[in-house]
């Protein structure tokens, strides 16, 4: 090992080996959605929407970037390093895809929203609405 090797984000194969049983049941890679509706006004995240653009047409949620899954790899630099990213989906498969990725790209501050996106849309009150006005 060199002390390169030491700095190197790492690989897809890093990731997935990590993703154990232990891993994917104390939910490592993931936030809940009541969790995550807590941070919507919050500068230090940043909610990452990697359905596609037909789906991001039918509902969009403001408080978010919208780069699709299928365009992360190709937009990955137009994302901050300084901020903690939640990506979410409809399914959470996706999502799930997207926080493996950023992960081999080096960035440590990411989870994956765990549940389905009408749960998102759900956790929006009228009081987390207005906080997001101007």
């Amino acid at each position: 090992m060199t002390p390169d090797d030491l700095f190197a984000a790492p690989s897809l194969a890093d990731v997935l080996r990590e993703m154990d049983i232990e891993f994917l049941v104390a939910g490592e890679y993931g936030i809940t959605v009541d969790d995550a509706a807590n941070f919507i006004s919050n500068d230090h995240f940043l909610f990452l929407d990697v359905r596609t653009r037909e789906e991001k047409d039918h509902l969009t949620f403001s408080f978010a970037r919208h780069i699709p899954l299928h365009e992360l790899p190709d937009r990955v630099d137009e994302l901050p390093r300084d901020k903690f990213i939640i990506t979410f989906c409809v399914s959470g498969f996706r999502a799930a895809m997207a926080y493996a990725f950023l992960r081999t790209q080096d960035f440590d501050e990411i989870k994956a929203l765990k549940g389905r996106l009408d749960e998102l849309a759900g956790a929006m009150t009228p009081g987390r609405f207005y906080r997001l006005g101007p």
